[in-house]
């Protein structure tokens, strides 16, 4: 292998490299994914790096390979501290582990138990959103997204302060991609200080889970034990759960937001997506039954997160090194696959929204199970996936029985990516009753 070169690409200055092309450039990637192809070197971030397009590298390394790349090495130190020893940045058995204990919260039975949570905090945001002349959607779905995810994960009572929840939220996303400067007026500092106020917020609501059990996913990873007896302590529920409510509504907020916005801008897919809710709102209210019957909003949630993954790639750490198509990388590189280029790399005109290229006939995403890899994919695919998708199709389905909605003229709607995907505007609408 050592006889091997390394990819093609270039390391841009000394020490900084790439990195302010690759922060503030949007086409970063897809710029040298023209020039070098799917697998190219950089130099972001302090690390030579290495990156990823495409189903098959992403199938290398988050799968077929992935003994030879490392989390917890691959994030800025800025995630490693803000987020904390959760199951985000472990590796090994103690992931493994972890991922069992978790895993329960958000299948089955649970996320049956988490269905009229939803549904009437959906209800309740949308009929206070068709009250405002206007509303901006990205702040407003950020705050409904996150209440969902304090009540359901932490049980978060009603009344309780989801507004400066919500907003310690919003300081410590922040500061992920901040310099890490730890004044407290500095972005990063600010984030310090919210991680703090959320991780006792957290431990109080851990105190009163134990004192009254319950069946949030909190009060779940409390009672949860492996076939040995073993438990998660209280520091680990508590980064876990700092992870869960960051992982809840941060993505989920991006897509439907977009959602939003390519409904709004596509008449005619808005109106199938429509007559196909008011062929079910025919048959009765909306149900969970029913949320396993809309086959064309599913492509539409399929192809709004193809073209707007709410994060734009993954960071590892190459731990062993490796070789792919006839290059090397050494270890201590770092690893990024790209979910914006990836999403794109194996559809027809990938650049247009079409939901129908997910529907049975043409299945354009059917050769590889990683031509889609905004939740990950592999073993270690998002843990949440079914709880956001659930939330999601809650959310559209109740929003197209119910109201109609026009896009503000004159407003920005490019993209901004960090920290993670939305409109520039925050997405400026009417909302009306049907």
């Amino acid at each position: 292998m050592t006889s091997l070169p390394l990819p093609p690409g270039q390391l841009g200055l000394p020490l900084i490299g790439e990195t302010p092309s690759f922060l503030l450039d949007p086409r970063f990637a897809a710029k040298r994914q023209r020039r070098y192809g799917n697998f190219f070197k950089t130099h972001i971030l302090g690390s030579p790096t290495v990156v990823f397009i495409g189903p098959e590298g992403c199938e290398f390394l988050l799968s077929s390979h992935m003994q030879h790349f490392a989390w917890k090495g691959g994030w800025p130190q800025n995630f490693q501290e803000l987020l904390g020893e959760s199951l985000f940045l472990q590796d090994g058995e103690t992931h493994r582990r972890n991922r069992r204990l978790m895993m329960p919260a958000f299948h089955g039975k649970a996320l049956e138990g988490y269905f009229s949570t939803m549904m009437n905090l959906a209800e309740q945001y949308q009929q206070d959103w068709a009250q405002q002349d206007e509303l901006t959607v990205f702040p407003a779905m950020k705050q409904f997204t996150f209440e969902v995810a304090s009540v359901l994960l932490v049980g978060s009572p009603p009344g309780a302060p989801i507004d400066q929840l919500s907003q310690w939220f919003t300081d410590l996303t922040n500061g992920l991609f901040a310099p890490p400067l730890r004044w407290r007026w500095l972005p990063y500092g600010r984030a310090l200080r919210a991680r703090d106020r959320l991780l006792t917020y957290i431990e109080e609501m851990i105190q009163t889970r134990q004192a009254n059990p319950t069946q949030d996913v909190l009060g779940l990873l409390l009672q949860t034990e492996d076939e040995a007896g073993n438990r998660l302590s209280q520091e680990e529920i508590k980064v876990q759960t700092l992870l869960m409510l960051f992982a809840g509504h941060e993505t989920t907020t991006s897509l439907l937001t977009s959602l939003m916005m390519m409904l709004g801008q596509h008449p005619a897919v808005l109106q199938q997506a429509r007559e196909e809710q008011d062929a079910l709102a025919a048959t009765g209210t909306l149900t969970l039954d029913q949320l396993k019957q809309m086959p064309y909003l599913d492509q539409v949630l399929k192809e709004t997160e193809r073209l707007y993954p709410p994060v734009g790639g993954g960071f590892r750490q190459v731990i062993k090194p490796f070789e792919f198509k006839g290059y090397r990388v050494p270890a201590g590189w770092l690893a990024l696959y790209r979910i914006n280029e990836t999403n794109r790399a194996a559809y027809a005109a990938p650049d247009r929204f079409d939901p129908d290229r997910f529907s049975p006939g043409r299945a354009e995403h059917r050769p590889s199970d990683y031509s889609l890899v905004s939740f990950g994919g592999g073993p270690r695919v998002c843990l949440g996936l079914a709880f956001a998708k659930m939330e999601m199709k809650i959310f559209a389905a109740l929003l197209l029985r119910r109201y109609t909605w026009r896009l503000a003229a004159n407003q920005d709607l490019s993209m901004k990516p960090i920290p993670t995907l939305r409109p520039a505007s925050g997405l400026k609408l009417s909302l009306a009753r049907r």
